[in-house]
């Protein structure tokens, strides 16, 4: 579980075709201070198994198996070497609550279609898959790239999205350009709304 909120972008080394599988090489500071095999970190908002580990400098190298499927369905495969990804340790118990709640598990790739400056701020449109827009609301929350934001708009076939600088400087939405891949999860909430709703339609017996 995680909230969302993105702790660094880390930058790709290199993702490894193996036979049933691709690895996938990070380098990360901040997160990966603390971490050790077997743990969890969101990759553009992608929850993943850290199963290497090794010091490089004053960072951390962190290696990640991804499955054929995994990789199909996420922009992870578009991510070149050199390229950021954001990144975020697993939610502790104790941890503030910050943005809402992150599974992990994306529910489909969006396209950025619109992403310039408005001011100070950027204003980011996406062009969303049904099976995601069916749970996206005005105000309400969705993780884009793993980031927890508020929709400020909805438009027809996608969103609307406020950035302020600061989720601009720390997060790889800088590197963004309109037609790029974007890591889409909708709320949690409304996917138990909608399955809560479908159980009280079933016939009584």
């Amino acid at each position: 579980m995680f909230t969302g909120i993105v702790e660094e972008a880390g930058r790709v080394i290199k993702a490894e075709p193996m036979a049933d599988r691709i690895r996938l090489t990070v380098e990360a500071e901040k997160c990966g201070r603390g971490v050790k095999k077997g743990d969890s970190v969101a990759v553009n908002g992608c929850c993943l198994t850290i199963v290497g580990l090794r010091p490089r400098g004053r960072k951390r190298v962190l290696e990640f198996d991804l499955l054929q499927e995994t990789w199909r369905r996420t922009n992870l495969q578009h991510t070149p070497p050199g390229g950021l990804v954001n990144l975020e340790r697993s939610l502790r118990a104790d941890s503030l609550m910050g943005g809402h709640f992150v599974t992990g598990h994306i529910d489909g790739v969006g396209r950025v279609k619109r992403w310039e400056r408005a001011g100070q701020d950027w204003v980011l449109d996406i062009q969303a898959p049904r099976e995601v827009m069916r749970y996206v609301v005005f105000k309400g929350s969705i993780a884009v790239d793993g980031i927890s934001l508020t929709v400020a708009e909805v438009l027809r076939g996608g969103f609307r999205i406020w950035i302020i600088p600061h989720t601009y400087e720390v997060t790889a939405l800088r590197e963004r350009r309109a037609g790029d891949a974007v890591n889409l999860e909708a709320d949690l909430i409304g996917k138990y709304v909608e399955k809560l709703l479908k159980q009280m339609d079933l016939p009584k017996r």
